[in-house]
């Protein structure tokens, strides 16, 4: 994992890296807006998942710059050399499965629920009734059913 633009991050005076599951991040109203937010007050953001290719999808559909180019490797193993990587005192993980909650404590940062985070920060959570706000609500019921038991099993 690398930082894709460590001179923007470097300008920001955040204490903090900010590191969403890509489960928690689908699960707000406005991604794109919670990542603005938090980069006022976070040195680095970023996105990840096991699966690299659906993180840089996710994120280009939404509009978010993803502070980490992501390799192909798991969860886990990401999170772990990010907390090596950043030279930030406070390194917060926002998930949304007890899996999320592991591998954050395993390497050692600070976890947080995404409705717990969504609270603190005053991020609006979607409607998973209606789908993915980029395809206009249109995802079908099988699309969506879908991706909540892949991140689930995340």
């Amino acid at each position: 994992m690398t930082l894709t633009d460590e001179a923007a991050a470097a300008d920001r005076d955040g204490e903090l890296t900010l590191l969403f599951s890509l489960g928690a991040i689908r699960s707000l109203a406005d991604p794109a807006a919670a990542v603005a937010d938090a980069r006022r007050w976070s040195r680095y953001v970023g996105v990840v998942a096991n699966d690299a290719a659906e993180v840089e999808t996710f994120c280009r559909t939404h509009g978010i710059d993803n502070d980490y180019r992501l390799r192909s490797w798991d969860k886990a193993g990401l999170v772990q050399d990010l907390y090596e990587e950043v030279d930030t005192p406070r390194h917060v993980f926002v998930g949304t499965t007890e899996g999320d909650r592991r591998v954050a404590m395993q390497a050692g940062w600070e976890y947080r629920p995404v409705e717990e985070a969504a609270d603190l920060a005053e991020w609006s959570l979607g409607d998973p009734s209606m789908g993915d706000a980029a395809g206009g609500g249109k995802e079908g019921l099988w699309a969506r059913l879908r991706r909540v038991v892949r991140d689930r099993l995340r």
